[in-house]
């Protein structure tokens, strides 16, 4: 009797864990490129399985000491925050794929999720093909009188 509730009790573990991480892989990761365009430093961001496509994030005006083309596919978990190609990641959760990303990248906080995208912590709906500009932002201290 104890051995057939010990097989019913395995063979239930490994069907809902199959089905717990085929749910939490389904989707697919981000794809994020560190590219240039028009020589400013750029990110690609693309998810395909959300119809999320060719979007491009430019940074006009910024400098970079790496001109490596780059795509990152953030697929697995990882202790935030580190070093990408250019800026860091500061959060990341791929728990349920695709998660969220979140980067500091010349000064703006960029976030990708699946329902939208805030950049520096305003929403910004998707819109597959787009192309972000990017400037820097001006100094918060106030010139002197």
């Amino acid at each position: 009797m104890f051995l057939l509730v010990g097989v019913f009790t395995l063979v239930g573990y490994f069907l809902v864990f199959t089905w717990v991480e085929n749910n939490r892989r389904k989707n697919g990761p981000w794809e994020i490129t560190f590219t240039e365009v028009d020589n400013s430093p750029a990110l690609l961001v693309n998810h395909p399985n959300l119809g999320l496509t060719n979007i491009t994030i430019v940074f006009p005006g910024s400098t970079t000491t790496t001109n490596a083309h780059q795509t990152i596919r953030f697929n697995h978990g990882r202790v935030a925050p580190f070093d990408l190609p250019f800026g860091k990641c500061v959060f990341l959760d791929t728990l349920f794929l695709p998660g969220t990303v979140t980067m500091d990248a010349f000064g703006h906080l960029i976030q990708v999720m699946p329902r939208t995208m805030t950049i520096d912590r305003i929403e910004h709906a998707w819109s597959p093909g787009e192309k972000i500009l990017l400037t820097n932002r001006p100094s918060a201290t106030l010139s002197p009188n």
